[in-house]
């Protein structure tokens, strides 16, 4: 019996469907650009044929719906050929979001462990806390943003902070639902054999509890850390900041810059992968070192 190859099980797929995306968008683009071809045209008094106009529909400075390769070309020059320190660069841009997703994130995973232990180990908390972190994520971002902008602008602080503090509003929950899910993930018997030993509360944390949590937890992380990215984008919309992706979004609605939005919208998928991947990577190596398969 062969052993299947990478290319027919894994890339193979992926291929397929990414062709099957690219056909459907550029098959959009002409359907939605194709109106203000003929609109221009018949200004003009001039016939055109579909065959003018699809050419047309690709090559728009303003489109609708841009095409794949506007997206592409114009990601290159603002990531390849402007130097990093540009305002012009969402590399630059890339790096202020980042920055303030990284101190969210790490806000948020230390926050939600620390509710997440206090749940597991004190009744009182679990009953009277857990319904309001539940609750807390029923209140829409879009809401809570600009408040938490407004108020930390009137006692003066600004810059990173707020962002990272919606980054962290966001982020915590799934920390804290995974992990209490993971410290309450040992086997009854496996507790009992610890108290059967003598084990300290500290030994049955580290030894057992915390151990059983670790994948739960890295799972948790993330989602927590993507999100996060999330979160600090938003945070940068009310500010009508400079820097950042979402300044990048606020600036391409402004003066209808379509292919610079969808540029920023793939640059933050990117850098979501990024990150994604770099806890991924911490994940196998965690595990590896525990000696479990990821």
């Amino acid at each position: 019996m062969t052993r299947p190859s990478f290319l027919h099980d894994r890339l193979l797929p992926i291929l397929t469907v990414l062709i099957a995306i690219i056909a459907i968008w550029y098959l959009c683009v002409v359907w939605l650009n194709a109106p203000f071809v003929r609109d221009q045209a018949a200004r003009a008094g001039t016939p055109i044929t579909f065959a003018e106009i699809l050419p047309q529909t690709f090559e728009q400075e303003r489109p609708v719906l841009p095409a794949p390769h506007q997206i592409v070309t114009e990601l290159w020059k603002t990531t390849v050929t402007l130097p990093v320190t540009s305002k012009r660069s969402l590399v630059y841009h890339a790096w202020i979001t980042i920055s303030a997703t990284l101190a969210g994130f790490g806000i948020g995973a230390v926050l939600g462990i620390l509710l997440a232990v206090g749940i597991v180990h004190n009744r009182a908390m679990d009953k009277s806390l857990m319904p309001w972190v539940i609750a807390s994520q029923t209140i829409p971002i879009l809401a809570v943003a600009p408040m938490i902008i407004v108020v930390l602008n009137a006692i003066g602080i600004s810059g990173l902070l707020p962002k990272a503090l919606i980054s962290a509003y966001l982020s915590f929950f799934p920390v804290v639902v995974g992990m209490v899910k993971g410290l309450r993930s040992p086997d009854r018997l496996l507790l009992d054999l610890m108290r059967t030993y003598s084990a300290t509360p500290a030994q049955l944390f580290w030894k057992l509890r915390w151990q059983a949590a670790l994948p739960y937890l890295f799972t948790s992380l993330k989602v927590a850390v993507a999100i996060a990215l999330v979160g600090a984008i938003v945070g940068e919309l009310p500010t009508g900041a400079v820097a950042g992706l979402g300044a990048r979004l606020l600036s391409g609605s402004y003066y209808g810059q379509t292919i610079q939005i969808w540029a920023a919208l793939f640059m933050a998928a990117l850098v979501a992968a990024l990150l994604v991947s770099i806890v991924g990577l911490a994940h196998r190596a965690v595990l590896k070192r525990m000696g479990e398969r990821p």
